[in-house]
């Protein structure tokens, strides 16, 4: 139909950006026809083909594409300057398709309802809920510590490895699918990434893979934080793009999983995140929490902070503005500070399950 279509790709981009503007405007149109309506489908046929293989097929062609870009960049240098006009439109051709894929494939999930607001949970909290909360973690952490140490000094050590964890995560969703059917996750696609050093270095634990629709994971991170992570993860995988959304129902997975290494990993991780938001709101009263909770538990805390600290470079807070940046170009208009959301959706789950 057109002799040279590239032009046409290239320019789309405008239209395409326009069309998710609007659409954003419309959460609850996302949330019915694509968050709950089209998207399932793409996951799961993603998940199908794709999640078998053993190894991440999605950095297998990040790693191809970016070799290929290396050497087209290389190759096309002169054209720069000399042919300006044409190499603007290859390359926009090429952001338009990335784009669209992007967008269809996983990102419009960024603009679906609130995830308070699908639960049906408030937005808002008091002091005083928070610290009912926080309490009643601090206790189920508490408790499940004893059960695993010896004595509340000891940090806990998973005794699985890190494959056979991947492997046991999709039985945290078995059991939160009875309280949110549309959580269902089957077939899995769970995968410790190729890139995990570079990863490490950068500062992430994991990601989800938009044009493949595998959930990866950090294969070097503490294994006390693997399984809510990969649940976090999995949460990405199953349509919550939101840090702060994929933060909770990996925690909900997680506490909900029938092992105890599981609901340790979970419960703590919740706990942590209602620390800081206690921390932000009387330093003093967090110090006081602080010695209610188990040495031991605090000690896998550090373990965490620990190998962060370890692996820390000067490029990170690079790293951490660009993908800032990412969030807020996403409809998390706090960016990373956006995963304080979080404790609001800890606090008043909770505080419903109390009712």
């Amino acid at each position: 139909m057109f002799k040279n279509p590239k032009p046409y790709i290239a320019f789309s981009i405008v239209p395409l950006f326009l069309i998710v503007k609007l659409l954003k405007q419309f959460p609850e149109v996302v949330e019915t026809y694509y968050s709950l309506g089209i998207y399932p489908v793409i996951s799961s046929l993603f998940r199908f083909t794709l999640g078998w293989i053993p190894f991440s097929f999605g950095d297998v062609f990040y790693g191809f594409a970016i070799i290929y870009i290396i050497k087209w960049l290389v190759a096309n240098r002169r054209r720069i300057v000399k042919d300006t006009k044409y190499w603007l439109i290859e390359v926009f051709a090429a952001i338009s398709i990335i784009y669209l894929a992007f967008h269809i494939f996983w990102a419009m999930n960024y603009h679906r309802l609130p995830l308070h607001e699908s639960l049906g949970l408030e937005a808002d909290y008091s002091t005083e809920q928070l610290l009912s909360v926080t309490q009643m973690l601090i206790e189920k952490s508490n408790a499940l510590h004893g059960q695993l140490a010896k004595n509340d000094s000891l940090k806990i050590d998973l005794p699985y490895s890190k494959n056979n964890i991947l492997k046991m995560v999709p039985e945290g969703f078995e059991a939160l699918q009875k309280e949110f059917p549309h959580l269902e996750y089957h077939p899995k696609s769970l995968k410790k990434s190729l890139f995990s050093l570079p990863l490490t270095y950068m500062g992430f634990s994991g990601y989800l893979n938009p044009l493949t629709n595998e959930a990866q994971i950090n294969g070097l991170i503490v294994p006390y934080r693997f399984p809510v992570v990969a649940s976090h993860e999995v949460a990405h995988q199953l349509g919550y793009a939101k840090e702060n959304e994929a933060n909770f129902i990996g925690g909900l997975a997680a506490i909900n999983h029938k092992d105890t290494y599981f609901n340790y990993s979970g419960y703590t991780f919740l706990l942590k995140h209602c620390l800081l938001e206690i921390y932000k709101r009387d330093n003093k009263l967090y110090f006081e929490t602080l010695k209610t909770i188990n040495k031991g538990i605090l000690k896998n805390y550090q373990e965490v902070q620990d190998f962060w600290d370890n692996h820390q470079n000067p490029a990170e807070p690079l790293f951490k503005s660009t993908y800032n940046s990412y969030l807020i170009a996403n409809n998390q208009v706090d960016g990373m500070k956006s995963y304080s959301y979080v404790v609001a959706l800890i606090v008043n789950y909770f505080n419903n399950e109390a009712l």
